[in-house]
């Protein structure tokens, strides 16, 4: 078994630079909506009541705020789409310092809301900071694979769960009443999105480029050089240098492929169903289902509804200790066992929840044992396809595919978490605690998928993961070859 390697000082302070004004904002933003709800719509119903003379109804008001909690998951589908392009364009360091000025916009327009009397203008940030989110989400992780060493890689790629929970955790901690969930203080508290927007532009200028995007993209091997030594020192750089180098030679006379070529090149065929399969899997797993019940789940244990959020931060320190223990033990156990066991636990706490659920009025200790697995479905969620997913994207592709599918990947993830979002109801409320019943059948799906199709991919070279999948791709092809010939020959001979 290998024994884990913690990265350099420089790779370590990289890591934080680009993860702080990267997914750290995009787990902020969505949990620090949470605290702020009652006296948001309060503003926004006093707003209408000055300008109309009249109260909002009930439904305009769910309506409101409906789109001022969702429009951040359109925003982020804008921008999965806009951070595959400017990543190949102006870079990888370049996308994760120019998006902080949409961070910046939406932090200062939800800022000043409350004082101009614009409810309108919380809506246009939480679109912006959606958008800043959905490119972060695409180019930390490409940033992060693309400067780490080989046997580092899947460690530092985990920077990207990693500062995704920590930004959930942060979130929850500022959004208690005693710091900034007070009435007073709400304005404040959603435009505290310039802090690590600030600490991003403070801290990234000091690190260079990716150097794989300086070789292959930019053909600048002086700055390539320059920049291995400077993330890996004058003696190592070597060999990340020949690696480089090799699959340099393999993308020769290649130009980076826009997301919809992918649909239609069959090399990628395998890969991109993979993506989509991860990323549709991460929001139909039942994460967003569990953190539904766990309110429910912690007041029958008999918690005080006031005591609810302190319990609820232990939720998200819970997610962001499993990904920090997912980015030890990614480089030992390797990327196949962590997601097919997190899936496959995932499943299995999906039934023991439903039973306890059922009969949670029968037994004194019930109660406690969902609060059990609530804990435990979480940490299996961390530990394999939150933590795993991301990393797996950056290591399925090669350098001039890679930002399409964390394009392609993007998109679909959120277009997963809207459509949860809209159906969940629904499944909750028809189907009550055997919701859980239905993600069992999605984990189960996507743990046996990952089991038949995808290789171990620890220590391997971008080149070397390509190569096993030519075999898959290649039957795909010639069983497609067949098929279109068996239809021309059936016509001739009709």
């Amino acid at each position: 078994m290998a024994i884990f390697q913690f990265p350099n000082k420089t790779l370590f302070l990289a890591t934080f630079a680009a993860g702080i004004g990267g997914t750290f904002q995009y787990g902020y933003n969505v949990s620090v909506i949470s605290a702020p709800t009652k006296y948001v719509q309060r503003f926004i119903n006093e707003t209408w009541e000055a300008r109309h003379g009249s109260r909002l109804g009930e439904d305009l008001l769910t309506l409101l705020w409906s789109i001022i909690a969702s429009i951040f998951t359109f925003g982020g589908f804008i921008g999965a789409h806009v951070g595959g392009t400017m990543a190949i364009r102006i870079g990888r360091k370049g996308t994760l310092l120019a998006n902080n000025i949409l961070a910046l916009a939406a932090s200062l327009l939800m800022g000043i809301s409350y004082p101009t009397g614009l409810f309108e203008l919380i809506i246009l940030g939480r679109f912006l900071i959606g958008i800043s989110a959905g490119v972060s989400i695409c180019t930390q992780p490409l940033y992060l694979g693309e400067i780490a060493s080989k046997p580092l890689r899947g460690a530092m790629a985990m920077g990207t769960s990693v500062f995704l929970t920590a930004g959930i955790l942060i979130g929850q901690i500022v959004g208690l009443r005693e710091l900034l969930g007070g009435e007073m203080y709400w304005p404040i508290l959603l435009s505290t999105s310039c802090v690590p927007a600030s600490i991003q532009l403070c801290t990234l200028p000091w690190f260079p480029e990716s150097p794989r995007y300086l070789l292959i993209d930019r053909n600048d091997e002086l700055k390539c050089v320059k920049a291995l030594k400077h993330f890996h020192g004058t003696s190592n750089y070597h060999i990340e240098m020949d690696d480089i180098q090799k699959e340099q030679i393999t993308l020769q006379g290649e130009k980076p492929k826009k997301f919809w070529q992918l649909f239609t090149d069959q090399t990628v065929k395998w890969q991109l169903i993979t993506i989509i399969i991860m990323n549709m899997g991460q929001q139909f797993s039942g994460i967003n289902a569990i953190y539904f019940y766990a309110n429910y789940v912690f007041t029958r244990t008999g918690i005080p509804a006031e005591n609810i959020p302190y319990i609820t931060v232990g939720t998200g320190a819970c997610e962001c200790l499993t990904a920090l223990t997912c980015g030890f033990l990614i480089e030992n156990l390797g990327r196949r066992i962590l997601i097919i066991g997190g899936y496959s636990l995932m499943a299995l706490w999906c039934i023991v929840l439903t039973i306890t659920l059922t009969y949670q009025s029968m037994f004194v200790w019930m109660p406690y044992m969902s609060m059990a697995c609530v804990f435990a479905f979480i940490l299996s969620f961390g530990l394999g396809p939150g933590g795993v997913t991301n990393v797996l994207t950056a290591e399925l592709f090669t350098q001039l595919t890679r930002p399409a599918a964390y394009t392609i990947g993007g998109s679909v993830n959120w277009l997963s978490f809207f459509t949860i979002g809209i159906l969940f109801p629904f499944i909750v409320n028809g189907l009550k605690q055997y919701c859980f019943l239905v993600f069992l059948v999605a984990c189960s799906l996507v743990a046996t998928f990952i089991f038949f199709v995808i290789p171990e991919t620890k220590n391997k070279s971008f080149i070397e993961i390509k190569t096993e999948f030519i075999k898959k791709n290649m039957k795909a092809i010639n069983k497609e070859e067949g098929l279109v010939e068996n239809k021309r020959m059936l016509k001739t001979e009709c």
